[in-house]
């Protein structure tokens, strides 16, 4: 399916928005770790996330989850925002940026 150029424009919007949001025990944002599995731009500009996190164990989990929910809500071109928690694929290094590799000196 073919985005709109507004779809794409909001896109943009999400992916800077996510970039706001950092895991609090690794100093990078969470779409440059590669916790960000999909973004989805329904009708009526709905957004799906799907996301993980960087272990299941996460003692942060809840707060994270709720930060990017109320970040992506906050979006006025956005007319709701639901994130789903997926553990498959399981996340490794090999999702992260190449700029948070650098940052945290990661081959």
């Amino acid at each position: 399916m073919v985005e709109s150029p507004d779809d794409i424009a909001l896109r943009e919007k999400v992916i800077e928005t996510l970039k706001t949001v950092k895991d609090p025990e690794i100093p990078v944002n969470i779409y440059d770790l590669g916790l960000i599995y999909e973004i989805e731009i329904a009708p009526f500009s709905i957004l799906n996330v799907k996301m993980t996190l960087t272990a299941p164990a996460c003692p942060v989990a809840d707060s994270i989850i709720a930060e990017v929910q109320d970040k992506l809500n906050a979006i006025p071109e956005a007319s709701g925002a639901y994130v789903e928690l997926v553990w498959e694929p399981a996340w490794t290094k090999d999702r992260m940026s190449e700029e948070a590799k650098l940052e945290l000196n990661l081959d």
